[in-house]
This record gives C-alpha cells, structure tokens and sequence, in this order.
C-alpha cells in the first residue's frame, strides 16, 4: 500500500522580513527559514509548507493578516499565476532597493572583493511594454486558475495561447493582455487566436501526444519601427497555412516580416529549422546611436532595447577608450558591444560559441561599414588560449559578457595571462560574477561597479563591474 504524503503544516502570522536572490521573500521561523512568492518585506501572513528540508522550506501565503506598508497593487490580470513578473507588488523603487543589495551582497560576500566606487543602480526608463520579443505557445491544455476551478463551471474550450506555467511542460496559461511588450503584440495574438478557433482544421497543439496544427507565436518590435511576426506550425497545411497568414496580413499591414516555420519535432526550439518568408524581409533593423542592426528570427539581441543601451554606455564608458587599444569582446554574441564600442578602438575581436551569431556580428560590421572588427566562433575555452593572444595581440581592454554560469576557469587563467590593462565585466548573474572577480582578484582590483535593471518586476538584474590591474 503506498504510503500517505504527509500533510506539511500551516504557519500562522509569520511577518515576512527580506527578499531572497531568486525573487521569493523570506521569512524566518525558529532557525527555519522559509521562501514565499508573491509577498513583501512587512506582510504578516499565514504559510502553508509546500517543501521542508532541514534547513529551510517553501511555502505559499494564503491569508493576509497584515500588508506592508511599502506594497502596491499589481497591475496585471495574470499576477500570481504567469511566471513572469512576480514583483509587481513592490513598488518600483524597492525593486530597485533589493536588486542593489543582492547585486553588492553578492560581490562582497561570495566574492570577498573591496569596491573602491559602489555606483547605485541604473533603473529602466519605462517598466512596461518594455520588452522587444515575446514567445507564446499554442495548447490545448489550458491551465485553470484557482478561481476557475472554484466556480464548478465547466470549461469546454481548453485551447491556449499563451505562456507556460512554470514546472508545467504541457500547460498553459491563456494570455488576455500581457504588459511587456508594445500593444501590438497583443493586439496580433489575439487576432491570430480567435481566427484559429473560429475556423475549422487550427487544432492548438497538444505537446503530451505531440499532434496538433498550431505551435508557437513570435513577435519581435524594433525602435525603428519594423515588426517580426513568426508563426510555427507542426507540419504543413498549405491551404489553411496560407488562409491564416494572409488574415495576419491583412490585418496589420504593419508587420515588415511575417514568416513561419513547420516545426516536427519534439521540442519548440526553431535553431535547427528553416524559417521561410511568407512576406516582407527575412529580418528587421534595430538601430542604436546610428548604428544599424540586423535582427533575424534567430538572432539573439537584448530584450529591452532602450536599456540595453544604457547598459552598452556604461561598459564603453568603464573600457575608457582613446583610439589605440585593441579590445577581446568576450561572448560576443552578434557583435552588439563590439561593435557599438569599435569606433573608439583600434581593433575589436569578438569571440562567441554560437556560428550564426558570429555570421550576424559580421553582417552587423558590414552594414555599418566597420572594418576593425574581427569574429571567431567556438567554444571560449578552446579558442581563447595563449597561442590565439600571442598570434592575435595582447589586448588593453577585455569586455566579457558570460552567461548565467559565468565564466570557465581555462578562461580566467588565459585573462590572467594576457594581463589587459583593464577588464570591463557584464554579468546578468551577480552570483557567478562575485565568484570570478575572485579569482582574478590575484592581479586585477574593483574599480567599480554599476548595476542596471533590465527586467523590472522580475528580479533579475545585470551589473557591470571595472577592474584594474593591480600596480
């Protein structure tokens, strides 16, 4: 006979005191600590345990005795439900408060680093509508909210077109409006949903039993203006295919790109597929301090357009260039920082994993009329050795912009080697940052540090950290 799961208990009137790095608040019981989403510093509530280790556990708050003072009311129909934007409830400068203090928190406790400039952080200019791609998945396995279950309806209608619930690979949440991109994109999705179920043959996909006719939706926005709309299906339908796209059309002359891609695979990922062109141009431009880039339905480019710019600022500020330096451009991607940085440089070399990153940084160089940049593609590691900088040049100035994992030891040994003058240090994850600024803390020192929201209402943040060579 299985055994019962043990029912976990309900704390009652625990005051929430602080915020934890990912984004969940804390609360102390005993010598328990405990991680609630969707609370505040201040909230007095009732904890029912969902997890309990021996050292901490995780809860979810289901009555409020008390709000804290320093709490706003969330803007968004879908709060508490989508995985996205969990920090609606806090006020925008206490989100700016906490990512500061888990920014510096970090570098001074994992990293131990002294700081001679702590800079504040650098907020977003807009908190809405701010991002420039969204993706959201076709289902026929809408997820029903609390309320819904609650009410005894019955739901015969159980397609989605949304975002997936997080922990849930086959469910969807139904999307009415979302707040983070342009109102086009939602204008555009619903277009497309409601035409898919008012017209026979645009089954929602069902990823458990992999059958179904509709996939995923992209929408990509540029500042200039342009507009991708890319429409996935399972396999092709020419006739229904061609009827939805030409409503698309039709319907906003707006979009400069609308293409789409016949996606038979177990996975959403489109990387490995062909994307064709149903009509208009096969990618848009973004456009940043007169440069021009070139945005395709693979390319990877900064989500928040407007403060990714800041962001770039701050690093060519921080490289401090006069003209002469040759600068290594460290996880590249499409060349945006190199690039952007290549004006005031002698010579930027940009090195990236991924080829076709390494294919849009050069055509980003070409239509800009850049010609002292140079791009290799391949694994950090195994091209950023000894013999690339001896061949290649020593660089004054390294720019690197790892992923979340930050980055691997090989290559902090071969930085430590090519002893730049200066090392300007993006980070989306303050966590595996603080680790590496140690271990280059042998020869380099934290000259400073600027923190920069690029995601408000989520806890992410990016940070840019100087480092000099120590005299």
């Amino acid at each position: 006979m299985a055994r019962k799961k043990k029912q976990l208990p309900l704390l009652e009137k625990v005051t929430i005191t602080d915020v934890a790095a990912e984004g969940k608040a804390i609360a102390r019981v005993n010598d328990l600590v405990v991680f609630v989403p969707f609370v505040a510093p201040g909230d007095v509530v009732d904890i029912q345990l969902t997890r309990k280790k021996n050292s901490y556990a995780e809860g979810k708050a289901v009555f409020f005795h008390e709000y804290a003072s320093k709490r706003t009311q969330p803007f968004c129909e879908h709060f508490g439900v989508c995985g996205g934007c969990k920090w609606q409830h806090l006020p925008y400068e206490e989100q700016l408060f906490y990512k500061q203090k888990q920014v510096y928190d970090n570098l001074t406790r994992i990293g131990k680093v002294e700081i001679e400039e702590k800079l504040p952080i650098l907020g977003s200019g807009h908190t809405t509508f701010y991002r420039n791609k969204l993706e959201f998945t076709f289902s026929n396995k809408k997820w029903l909210t609390e309320e819904e279950v609650n009410s005894g309806e019955s739901f015969e209608c159980m397609n989605a077109l949304g975002f997936h619930i997080p922990g849930m690979f086959d469910k969807v949440l139904d999307i009415r409006k979302c707040w983070l991109q342009a109102d086009i994109s939602n204008q555009i999705r619903l277009c497309v949903k409601e035409y898919c179920l008012t017209h026979e043959g645009y089954p929602f996909f069902d990823l458990r039993n992999q059958e179904g006719f509709e996939r995923t939706l992209m929408i990509r926005t540029a500042s200039t203006g342009d507009l991708m709309v890319v429409l996935v299906f399972f396999h092709e339908d020419v006739e229904r295919r061609e009827a939805l796209l030409t409503h698309i059309a039709e319907r906003f002359p707006q979009i400069t790109s609308l293409m789409y891609v016949i996606n038979g695979k177990c996975n959403d990922t489109i990387t490995d597929q062909e994307v064709y062109v149903f009509k208009g141009k096969d990618h848009i431009i973004e456009e940043m301090e007169g440069l021009r880039f070139k945005v395709g339905p693979k390319s990877f480019y900064q989500t928040n357009s407007e403060q990714a710019y800041n962001l770039y600022k701050v690093a060519r500020e921080f490289a401090d260039l006069t003209g002469n330096e040759l600068v290594y451009d460290l996880y590249t991607g499409t060349g945006t920082i190199a690039n952007f940085v290549s004006g005031r440089a002698r010579k930027v070399i940009g090195i990236e994993y991924v080829p076709e990153a390494i294919e849009d940084a050069k055509v980003n160089s070409a239509l800009n009329g850049i010609g002292n940049t140079l791009f290799f593609a391949g694994d950090m590691k195994d091209i950023l050795t000894q013999d690339f900088i001896q061949e290649h040049g020593k660089p004054d100035v390294i720019i690197t912009d790892p992923p979340r994992a930050g980055m691997h030891d090989d290559v902090i040994r071969t930085i430590l080697f090519a002893e730049p003058e200066r090392i300007v240090y993006v980070s989306c994850n303050p966590a595996t940052q603080a680790r590496d600024l140690q271990a280059l803390n042998e020869k380099y020192a934290v000259k400073k540090v600027q923190p920069v929201d690029m995601f408000p209402h989520t806890h992410h943040v990016e940070n840019v950290v100087l480092l000099a060579k120590r005299g």
